[in-house]
């Protein structure tokens, strides 16, 4: 069995990490730097940067702060917000990323995604999908989480893995934040429609969430912001408890 991947993820505006609840609301939550020097030191998995506003406010993801968290960083760096074309994600590969995740561009031109794997391989390449329940199932939502995109969540997810995606990042919008627990249900539904890896996120408030979403909701990795920004949940001690619970797990942090 795979080893089960804890992520932390840094919601970037304006150079700053910010963290809100269901898309809305945000918070300072510190220097992208100094957070991406400690998540590798405490032994996160993989990190991933989001310029969550860049789609609505059409830039591209900032540059300065993808180079400054790759020198900080020995594991794996997703960039994901306003990579909205081949030019863009190349601009993020050379600033220091190792994969880039592509969410409303792709919804709106899917061959972006073959495109991208293509030249950088289906590893490096992440489909984001934002979805709220909606009618007994769950919509894809766009920009930001403002625009339904009026496709269901696991179906495209389906369409993703056909173009090359090599991860789904999978988010639920109504427990973005709310540390209420991940969708599990959503994340089985998506698991079970697709054979690549599915990073689950959103809800995450305490360890017993991280078991549920790797056991009921059958994701390959999870995904945390608040519980890890603010220092209130040791990453060693959650792997600790999520291989006491027999999952597996990597242990041990990552130094230069």
């Amino acid at each position: 069995m795979l080893a089960r991947r804890i992520i932390a993820c840094l919601d970037v505006r304006n150079g700053a990490v910010v963290k809100g609840v269901r898309f809305a609301g945000l918070r300072d939550a510190g220097d992208p730097a100094e957070l991406a020097r400690r998540y590798n030191t405490e032994g996160i998995d993989e990190l991933v940067i989001l310029d969550i506003t860049a789609t609505l406010e059409e830039r591209r993801a900032i540059a300065e702060v993808v180079r400054a968290v790759s020198r900080e960083l020995f594991i794996p760096l997703t960039v994901g917000g306003g990579i909205r074309s081949d030019a863009d994600a190349a601009a993020a590969i050379d600033a220091g990323a190792d994969k880039v995740s592509v969410n409303s561009a792709a919804i709106r031109d899917p061959d972006l995604i073959t495109r991208l794997a293509a030249r950088y391989g289906s590893q490096a390449v992440i489909v984001a999908i934002d979805a709220k329940q909606h009618d007994g199932g769950w919509m894809v939502y766009a920009r930001s989480g403002t625009a339904a995109a009026q496709q269901q969540a696991a179906e495209w997810a389906k369409q993703a893995e056909a173009r090359g995606a090599g991860e789904i990042l999978l988010t639920s919008i109504d427990r973005d934040g709310t540390r209420s627990g991940f969708d599990c249900e959503l994340t089985a539904a998506v698991s079970g429609a697709v054979s690549i890896p599915v990073i689950a996120s959103g809800g995450a408030g305490t360890f017993e969430h991280f078991k549920d979403v790797f056991t009921i909701g059958r994701a390959d990795a999870a995904l945390a912001a608040s519980i890890f920004h603010f220092s209130e949940h040791a990453v060693a001690d959650l792997k600790a408890y999520l291989r006491e619970a027999g999952l597996p797990v990597r242990l041990g942090s990552r130094q230069s």
